[in-house]
């Protein structure tokens, strides 16, 4: 018997490769449609600690950081609510990381994609959707196969 679950990734590796390719494409995306790196990269980071998938945290904390997100923010995130320190959009990318993440019973799922609209254009929204869908399945495939922490690169 294995010491893990298997890696999804390694069992499936055409299906991972599609996820991959999916990646790619929402790459391109986001500068078409002017989402910065560093929004994108705050937004993985929060799914990923809803989620609670150190995989995943452990590769976009630090990527996160090299986007230039400030080291305040990453450090307040999980209570990005009760300070000052984000700007309006993100803000409400957030809102809607945390919405489409966990789908809240007593809310409409597309109240906050509105919301968004009030501060985005629909295709930015969209990219962040798209985004944020891409996060989650990264996530549970990390932890669904127990996927390994990466280690700390040196600074």
């Amino acid at each position: 018997m294995s010491p893990h679950p298997p890696y999804l990734d390694k069992f499936h590796p055409d299906l991972y490769r599609g996820l991959g390719d999916v990646a790619k494409q929402l790459r391109k995306v986001f500068p078409d449609v002017d989402l910065p790196t560093s929004l994108i990269e705050l937004v993985n980071v929060r799914v990923s600690q809803l989620n609670r998938c150190g995989t995943c945290l452990s590769i976009h904390v630090p990527a996160a950081r090299r986007a230039g997100v400030d080291e305040y923010k990453l450090d307040v995130l999980p209570a990005w609510r009760e300070v000052t320190a984000f700007t309006e959009q993100e803000n409400a990318a957030l809102e809607l990381a945390e919405t489409l993440t966990l789908l809240p019973q007593g809310r409409k799922n597309g109240d906050a994609a509105l919301a968004a609209c009030e501060v985005f254009a629909e295709e930015q929204v969209a990219a962040l959707e798209w985004a944020i869908i891409l996060i989650n399945a990264y996530n549970r495939i990390s932890i669904a196969s127990h996927h390994p922490l990466l280690p700390p690169r040196k600074r």
